[in-house]
């Protein structure tokens, strides 16, 4: 089986290492870049023209907005999907106006700042303290870098409400978030699970907003089971 990765805003393939490894022994894993387009639309079409024909895919926060696409686009190619720490919803007017706030802090020389100032809502507070894993979160963005996150902010903020097409999925979905994610809530995702059709809920205690790097063993054994069972 393939499985697809997408990782979120300002994240690269570091934030699926341990899903990559360990999963490889059941799956021919790949993570999509998602760093090259303006709308969800086009960063959708870009995964698909390199993605292998069928596949399970899974997303986490905008890559679970990038996953949303492609299954408005090609539903027919993806076997079975995971959302991670994401939203079914479009951005709020507050939400754009904070999005706007940060491009506007990254072109006046002050893009390092920017992690620093999304850290504590994209981890768990009790892992602030956690020297490796903040600087892998802060290597990632170095990777990603200004003009990307300038696309990917301004992809994600006209990205359509998804709920409609919710209803429609029609394979085995999984749901999963940290509990104390605080970007994307546990409501957010209980709401999705309501409207997909026999959509599981997954919890993973003691975590934020980026689950499969701060209880990677958790999201590993989630997906794991996910990619075997549905």
């Amino acid at each position: 089986m393939n499985l697809l990765l997408i990782p979120g805003l300002l994240c690269d393939p570091d934030l699926w290492s341990h899903q990559t490894s360990c999963l490889a022994e059941i799956a021919d894993v790949s993570v999509a870049d998602i760093t090259g387009g303006e709308t969800i639309e086009m960063l959708a079409q870009q995964v698909l023209s390199s993605a292998p024909e069928r596949f399970a895919l899974a997303g986490l926060s905008m890559g679970g907005y990038v996953a949303q696409e492609i299954m408005r686009q090609a539903p027919e190619r993806v076997e079975r999907l995971a959302l991670l720490d994401t939203s079914g919803r479009a951005d709020t007017d507050d939400q754009r106006e904070r999005r706007g706030q940060l491009i506007d802090m990254s072109r006046t020389g002050k893009f390092r700042g920017v992690t620093d100032r999304l850290l504590p809502i994209l981890i768990h507070e009790d892992r602030l303290d956690d020297d490796a894993l903040t600087e892998r979160v802060k290597m990632m963005a170095e990777r990603v870098g200004p003009e990307a996150f300038h696309r990917q902010q301004k992809a994600i903020m006209s990205r359509p409400d998804g709920r409609p097409d919710l209803v429609k999925y029609d394979l085995p979905t999984l749901v999963m978030c940290g509990r104390q994610d605080a970007l994307t809530p546990v409501a957010l995702h209980e709401e999705m699970v309501e409207l997909i059709p026999g959509a599981k809920l997954a919890i993973i205690e003691d975590s934020g907003h980026l689950s499969t790097m701060e209880r990677p063993q958790a999201a590993t054994a989630l997906l794991r089971y996910w990619m075997l069972h549905g």
